[in-house]
């Protein structure tokens, strides 16, 4: 199970660094955060660069890029998150790739959060809708 996830991932990251040039890079990164005790759902817009907090958790997005429109949708934004638990010192949980149409391809493994990436967005842009997962694949016709 790990070796394929391990292996679809491969391939997400070889397809995003190939058609990384035709990729328009964005300011600004939405994500969802997920708090599974109170079962909060926020959405965080947080500009490239800068640190958001969400919960006991701090997320930098150091990169955010979509494909331009006539592309097929998708949007992949590096991030970076860490953990600062009370009396405690920072730990990072989470540095990689996300990508809106395959959240759970590579997203915060943590028993108290999730966070996912919605999309990249240009300054006063409306929110991306989160982007469908593809399809899965029907059975076969029997001839």
């Amino acid at each position: 199970m790990k070796a394929a996830l391990a292996a679809a991932a491969l391939a997400a990251v070889s397809a995003a660094t190939a058609a990384s040039a035709a990729m328009i890079p964005e300011p600004i990164a939405v994500l969802q955060g997920l708090d599974k005790i109170s079962a909060r759902v926020s959405q965080i817009e947080t500009p490239v660069g800068q640190s958001v907090t969400f919960g006991t958790l701090s997320i930098l997005v150091r990169d955010c890029e979509t494909n331009p429109p006539d592309a097929s949708p998708e949007n992949a934004a590096f991030v970076q998150i860490y953990e600062t638990p009370p009396g405690d010192q920072t730990k990072r949980l989470f540095s990689g790739w996300m990508f809106s149409s395959s959240p759970a391809l590579s997203g915060l493994e943590h028993p108290v959060y999730d966070v996912i990436l919605l999309g990249c967005k240009a300054p006063n842009a409306p929110v991306p809708a989160p982007t469908p997962p593809a399809p899965k694949p029907g059975p076969k016709p029997q001839r």
